[in-house]
């Protein structure tokens, strides 16, 4: 197995991934930043099994992405190729996979009652979970980017790929945004990382 992605996750949780991943034909491999996903999961050709993650996560969004992926494998391994993606099988097994690592010795202590909600009924991004979202940001490398929530109304701002927008109303989950080049509106997630520009 190769290791080198060890040193992304909190150190207290080495042994039990190191254990979790010792009987899997499991490829596991970090990568630069992507900015439509945290990792991702993948059977390849020669029967092996893949796992991705991005290098810039901090280590305790890189250790639950990470178990994210697992959970992925082990749920096709057990229930097959034809269970949803997301659906009640990987759930169980991200929630069983999880569980042993929701202590204060692994996650800091302000982060595991969030945690133990969002584990509840996982969802398919951590990111859509709000306030686990905000909390997780917190130990992130400081950068110049911010939440779609967190912009002012009537407020420019751009996206990874240059698009800019302009913040309209929040809805009940989402916030509406119209694109500056196209006067489209677009539904935009309230915890979407954002570049704010100057008015």
């Amino acid at each position: 197995m190769q290791n080198q992605f060890l040193e992304y996750i909190p150190e207290t949780a080495v042994p039990q991934i190191e254990s979790l991943l010792q009987l899997d034909n499991l490829i596991i491999k970090v990568k630069k930043e992507r900015k439509t996903k945290h990792g991702d999961y993948r059977m390849l050709p020669e029967g092996k099994h893949q796992i991705t993650v991005n290098g810039n996560l901090n280590p305790y969004r890189f250790l639950i992405t990470l178990i994210h992926e697992i959970a992925h494998f082990e749920a096709y391994k057990t229930y097959g190729q034809l269970i949803k993606p997301h659906g009640k099988e990987w759930k169980q097994t991200f929630q069983h996979l999880m569980l042993p690592f929701l202590r204060p010795e692994i996650f800091p202590k302000e982060l595991l009652p969030l945690l133990a909600r969002h584990f509840k009924n996982p969802k398919a991004s951590s990111d859509t979970d709000g306030q686990l979202a905000l909390a997780l940001k917190q130990f992130d490398v400081a950068n110049d980017k911010t939440y779609v929530f967190q912009v002012n109304l009537n407020q420019r701002f751009k996206l990874y790929n240059d698009r800019v927008f302009i913040r309209g109303n929040k809805r009940r989950k989402r916030i509406e945004c119209i694109e500056e080049a196209t006067g489209k509106m677009y539904l935009f997630n309230p915890y979407a990382e954002v570049k704010i520009l100057e008015q």
